[in-house]
Formats: C-alpha cells, sequence, structure tokens
C-alpha cells in the first residue's frame, strides 16, 4: 500500500491571468494529520477544490494512494477521499443519524434505498466518534461542536482513508474546538490521512504533525509545525507579531506581543 495517501505534484492553478497557487508539492502520509495555514485569500480552499476534483484546469497533478484524479468519475473520488465542510446548513432538519447516512451514497449507485451495510457504516461512524446517543436529534438543534462531529461522522460513513477538513474549528467556542480537534488527531491514530485549514498556529503546534504554510500563491514553509512555525513567519502572514513560548513539558505555542499595538 502507497504509504503516501495523498500526494500534490507541481501545482499550479489560475482564474484567467491571477495565479492563485503555483508549483505546488506535498504529500499526506498514512495517519499523519497536516495543518494548512495562510492568509485569507492565499489560496486554501481553491486547493482543496483542485485535490477534491471540483476545479479541472489545474497544472500538475493530484495523486490519491498513487493514483492520478484526473479522469476519474465523482463516485470513484469519493471512494478515496471525503470532504468535511466548515458548517453545514441543511434545508430540513434531519436528523444526525440521517446526516451521516447520507455519507454513504458513494457506496452504491444513485437513487439505490440504504441498506443493511449502509445503516451499519452510519452507525459505526457514529460510535467511532461517542456520539451515536445523539442518533435521533435533529441536526439544527444540535451545538455546533455536535454539529461539526456528525459532519465528521458523515465523511467517515464514507469510507474514504483521507480526509479534508476546511477549518472544522472556526464556528466553535473554545472547548468545542479542542473536542473536535482530539477526535480529528485519534482518526489519526486509526490510520486516516487528514488535512485541515486553521487560522490558529497553536493548534498546529498541539496537534499537526506537519504544517504547510501558503503564502502569495506558494509554499512559504513546509515541515513539522516547531520547524517552521517562527515568530517572524507568523507576522510576516497575518501581520500581528507574537512570541513564541515553550511550557515546562515542552509544548510550543504562541500569542501575540504586549506591543502589537492591538
Amino acid at each position: 500500500m502507497n504509504s503516501k495517501k495523498l500526494e500534490v505534484q507541481n501545482l499550479s492553478f489560475a482564474y484567467g491571468p491571477r495565479t492563485i497557487l503555483r508549483d505546488l508539492n506535498f504529500y499526506v502520509g498514512k495517519g499523519e494529520l497536516m495543518a494548512m495555514l495562510g492568509p485569507n485569500g492565499a489560496g486554501k480552499s481553491t486547493l482543496f477544490r483542485c485535490i477534491m476534483g471540483f476545479e479541472k484546469n489545474f497544472e500538475g497533478q493530484v495523486l490519491l494512494s498513487g493514483e492520478n484524479i484526473r479522469g476519474k468519475s465523482p463516485e470513484a473520488l469519493a471512494k478515496n477521499i471525503a470532504y468535511v465542510p466548515q458548517s453545514h446548513h441543511p434545508g430540513f432538519n434531519y436528523s444526525a443519524f440521517d446526516m451521516t447516512l447520507m455519507g454513504t451514497a458513494a457506496m452504491e449507485k444513485e437513487w439505490v434505498q440504504p441498506g443493511k451495510k449502509q445503516t451499519k457504516a452510519a452507525a459505526d461512524a457514529l460510535k467511532q466518534l461517542g456520539i451515536y446517543e445523539f442518533r435521533d436529534r435533529g441536526f439544527r438543534l444540535l451545538s455546533g461542536g455536535e454539529q461539526q462531529l456528525v459532519l465528521i461522522a458523515r465523511a467517515l460513513a464514507q469510507q474514504a482513508e483521507i480526509l479534508i477538513m476546511d477549518e472544522p474549528t472556526a464556528n466553535l467556542d473554545y472547548g468545542n474546538q479542542f473536542r473536535v480537534l482530539f477526535k480529528i488527531q485519534e482518526l489519526c491514530r486509526q490510520g486516516y490521512s487528514i488535512m485541515y485549514s486553521t487560522h490558529n498556529p497553536n493548534h498546529a503546534f498541539m496537534f499537526a504533525h506537519k504544517a504547510l504554510v501558503l503564502h502569495e500563491s506558494r509554499i512559504a514553509a513546509l515541515g513539522t509545525p516547531e520547524e517552521v512555525l517562527t515568530e517572524e513567519l507568523i507576522h510576516r502572514l497575518y501581520g500581528v507579531p507574537v512570541l513564541i513560548h515553550r511550557d515546562s513539558l515542552g509544548n510550543l505555542s504562541c500569542s501575540p506581543c504586549n506591543n502589537s499595538g492591538l
């Protein structure tokens, strides 16, 4: 089995004359968690769209377990890679179970009624994340953290080994941010390969194996968070001077300087 579950080779993308991404090269291995950082407009969402096959006119290659995504149908891609949005607002108040069950659509042909296999996959995904007790609750009535876990469960029910997450903690309170991140970390231990975007360097320090930093269309840094997320780089990305601290256990974190002018 290819240990490089997701690999991007020489990827470039432009909207007309405007270059969004230029010559990107990186990979996410089996069981790895990669945090992607960069200011708004750096191309993070565009990169996700290329990886997911939504944008077709990019240069270079995207490989899933060694196979090029070009020419693959959406159904074929869905068996390898699943997407978790930042938030979701369904038009109907589906139950948490039905929301999760929607992730099994890639298992069968269109318009096929979900059967025992799909029902089991949805139930197993909810149990895997410890939220099976929410199965009959309306999605709209769940807390933000619970909704995000249901969206992750929907991706797990898809039974893909690669998960792409768009700012999974962006709309969550402090406690729910960490509840979701601990669950994501546990999924990596189970062998999932996960790439997620974030604006919080501390989340990368605490949870990610790798950090990929996008800036001015290119990869500005790539490596372990400890290696690449420097005070200078964070200041350059976000325009706020920071100090990076190491606690008594050796863990890194950053905070704005008192003279930042905020």
